[in-house]
């Protein structure tokens, strides 16, 4: 069984891949240059589907600079230092707008030409419940929407299938899961607005959320060892 396995190089993706290929699919990786701020996640990502046995990996190029309205794609602070309160208000100015239902898009396109009718991401609505393409309705309508709009889905040769395995599990969770995958915590990506030496800055929703779940699951995050 063939799948697309979106996969950003951080935490909850790589998640998200090891368990797809705990259960038995031949994935297909794929990530984005998307003109984010943080594009060392995109070093983390060519690391994690080597070591996680990716049978490809490929990065798509679209920049979302030219529309911009987002902390990670344009010259806006990124928020630092928030509580979950505040996390959890409104849509974030992290919010990328439209992000996945374009990186659905892609790997839809992928998906088709592979023949393959799966494709996973690591989309998670408990701790980033301001994200509206995190929602389990945004994922239902965008299946519905994938099996009009492709061509093995109107042939009734396949039958496309979105699959988010960490969607209603807290940082927590996931950390604990990723464990059990032996997922390489240490190779993995989350923050947002690192520093001119590549480091971590410890204090953006990303990298709060992270060590949050970290210690919530008694384990100690390899990443900054």
């Amino acid at each position: 069984m063939k799948a697309v396995c979106l996969l950003s190089g951080g935490l909850d993706s790589a998640t998200c891949l090891a368990y797809a290929r705990k259960i038995g699919y031949e994935c297909y990786a794929l990530s984005f240059d998307y003109g984010q701020r943080h594009q060392i996640e995109l070093e983390a990502a060519r690391r994690l589907a080597e070591v996680l046995g990716a049978a490809a990996h490929r990065v798509a190029r679209i920049d979302l600079r030219v529309f911009g309205h987002s902390a990670l794609t344009s010259d806006i602070d990124v928020p630092k230092n928030r509580d979950e309160g505040q996390m959890n208000a409104d849509i974030p100015i992290t919010y990328v707008p439209a992000r996945n239902t374009i990186f659905l898009s892609f790997a839809l396109a992928w998906a088709e030409v592979l023949e393959a009718s799966d494709i996973f991401i690591g989309v998670n609505a408990l701790d980033y419940s301001g994200y509206p393409d995190c929602r389990p309705e945004f994922i239902e309508a965008f299946e519905k929407m994938a099996n009009l709009a492709t061509r093995v889905g109107v042939d009734g040769v396949t039958r496309v299938k979105i699959h988010t395995p960490l969607i209603s599990l807290s940082k927590a969770d996931i950390v604990q899961f990723g464990r059990k995958l032996d997922v390489p915590f240490q190779l993995t990506w989350s923050c947002y607005d690192p520093d001119a030496a590549g480091m971590p800055c410890g204090a953006c929703d990303s990298c709060l959320l992270r060590a949050k779940g970290f210690r919530e699951a008694g384990i100690a995050d390899p990443a900054l060892s």
